[in-house]
């Protein structure tokens, strides 16, 4: 084990993300933008970049899902101990909260890699015997609580961030902002570049604002409205009192309510999408904003099943450090072996159904897998719109589904989607075999990722900004079937890699799920029953041209390449 001074010899560039995925038994992410933060951190230490990131304790987790018979969803907390698997930080940090000093340790993750890199991960952490009750929760909950409750956990990631970076004795050479919960890390910024008041002129800024342009980067990832912080300004005067004056806050914030992806995009010298189609329709909701594109990716060796590994070390040696190197699989893996290892991570999932629902799936069925964040613009009942249709397609050509998925504890619309997916498993009980695996996490999501035979993705356009689990499948050589969205615009070779959901022209509920049930009828299914040697051609093309690109690794170099590097 390192310690944390063998860290700070270097400058480094501090990632900052609300929540990340260390490992599946630490629950501290709760969906795509953790595990992508993850990923990233992950290929980091395999490149060996100089990051530190920083992210908060939260001891509650996210939560653990429950699913009872008639497929309503309940929430537990997913307590963990973060002394268990970090080391306690010696510094201690005060961050302004309703008028009083609020405390901020934590604890000292590291994250070493399967090549023996490393990583340094600060958690903040609030419960500490130095604050009042309520003040020690400010970190339990991840998007817990109310408003309040979230401007408070964003002032101590993003102001207590810094100030425990620099309390710990880092340099930091830049700051990257993952998506815009810890943009106030900008204005801790901005009073660290103050300039004394007797050098500014009347009418002149307080602050070296380009300073802190140059130092920051940011990373949008959502291209739905709702999902941007927005805070009130009587709360934030509350809450945050003067800690930067209102005319400088509103000049970079927005004048109605403090917006923190516009304090990011105002205070950052680089920002980007996630994908080139995300990056667009960014630029279209934040215009006069130049938004670069850097199409996300996710760690070949995280995702890849354990049959792929062996595969892959044995036929594309270096795959691990220079994924592109996948791009061989075609001319250089027999068929039969990637069915081989196609059928024994298959056959790993059968158990996990089994364990999980009871249920017994047949391994010569296709698996569709649908697994993601249960909420409406991701339509997980597309495939369900027509059960008519949808029977006589598995009377013609069998196939079996497997689903899971959370949704946030506040989303009654994405509660209920789960409700309607349970009550059209039982209508289609004697047709299709179904199965919702409860309490999705990182390991879950290895298992179905790898197990099923065609990943199915059905977000109503624009709103995927990228889907890094259809990428996950790839790795595995499962072809995805998706609409044209998000990363899938990019990686979609009809017929090579996997297949589109309609054209990209009529995104009407029923154009789209008609699209869907074409494709499945008249080309995916009967390709898998009647032609298996096109079928691992699709497998190997969805290895050579996708898992080769859209990887964390790439993702990475572009970033030193694109916005570290200046």
């Amino acid at each position: 084990m390192f310690e944390l001074d063998d860290f700070t010899h270097e400058p480094r560039i501090a990632y900052f993300t609300m929540e990340i995925a260390l490992q599946n038994k630490i629950p501290t992410y709760a969906g795509g933008l953790g595990i992508l933060a993850g990923d990233t951190i992950r290929s980091a230490a395999d490149l060996e970049l100089p990051l530190v990131t920083v992210s908060l304790a939260g001891r509650a987790g996210y939560f653990h899902q429950t699913i009872d018979s008639e497929g309503r969803q309940h929430e537990q907390p997913d307590q963990w101990d973060p002394g268990e698997w970090a080391s306690p930080l010696e510094a201690r940090v005060a961050v302004p909260i309703e008028g009083h000093h609020v405390w901020v340790g934590g604890w000292f993750y590291e994250l070493e890699g399967h090549m023996g890199g490393r990583q340094p991960v600060i958690l903040l952490d609030t419960d500490m015997d130095e604050n009042n009750a309520a003040d020690r929760e400010i970190t339990h909950s991840l998007y817990g609580g109310d408003s309040a409750y979230r401007l408070k956990q964003e002032i101590v990631l993003g102001i207590g961030g810094v100030r425990m970076l620099y309390a710990l004795g880092f340099t930091l050479r830049q700051y990257h902002m993952n998506e815009g919960h810890s943009a106030l890390l900008t204005l801790q910024l901005l009073r660290r570049y103050a300039y004394p008041d007797a050098d500014v002129r009347p009418g002149e800024s307080h602050y070296d604002i380009p300073k802190v342009r140059e130092l920051c980067n940011f990373t949008t990832h959502t291209p739905i409205e709702a999902g941007h912080d927005k805070f009130p300004y009587d709360l934030v005067e509350r809450t945050l009192g003067d800690f930067i004056d209102a005319s400088t806050l509103k000049r970079f914030a927005g004048s109605d309510n403090l917006n923190m992806t516009r304090l990011a995009l105002n205070l950052s010298e680089y920002v980007n999408g996630v994908a080139k189609r995300h990056a667009e329709t960014s630029r279209q909701m934040f215009p006069g904003y130049r938004v670069r594109a850097v199409t996300n990716g996710v760690h070949p060796f995280t995702w890849a099943a354990p049959s792929f590994r062996e595969l892959y070390d044995a036929h594309l040696s270096g795959w691990c450090h220079e994924p592109e190197v996948l791009i061989r699989a075609e001319c250089c893996i027999a068929d039969e072996d990637i069915w081989a290892a196609h059928m024994e991570a298959k056959q790993a999932l059968l158990v996990e159904v089994k364990a999980r629902c009871d249920i017994s799936l047949e391994p010569d069925v296709p698996i569709l897998g649908f697994a993601r964040r249960m909420t409406a613009y991701k339509r997980p009942d597309l495939l369900f719109i027509d059960i008519t249709r949808l029977k006589a397609i598995a009377k013609q050509h069998p196939f079996q589904i497997v689903l899971a998925g959370k949704a946030h504890p506040q989303d009654n619309g994405g509660k209920r989607l789960i409700e309607a997916l349970h009550v059209y498993i039982r209508e289609l009980a004697d047709t299709v075999r179904i199965a919702y695996l409860p309490n999705y996490d990182m390991a879950l999501a290895a298992s179905i990722v790898s197990g099923i035979d065609v990943w199915l993705n059905t977000p109503q356009r624009p709103l995927e900004a990228s889907g890094t689990s259809g990428m996950k499948a790839a790795v595995n050589g499962v072809p995805n079937l998706s609409i044209l969205d998000g990363w899938w615009e990019e990686g979609c070779i009809e017929g090579i890699t996997g297949w589109a959901i309609g054209d990209g022209t009529d995104g009407s509920t029923q154009a789209e799920a008609d699209a869907l049930y074409n494709k499945l009828e008249q080309v995916v299914l009967p390709l898998y029953y009647q032609d298996r040697a096109g079928w691992i051609a699709v497998m190997k093309g969805a290895i050579a041209k996708n898992a080769s690109y859209f990887n964390s690794h790439r993702m990475m170099r572009r970033y030193v390449s694109d916005a570290y590097v200046h």
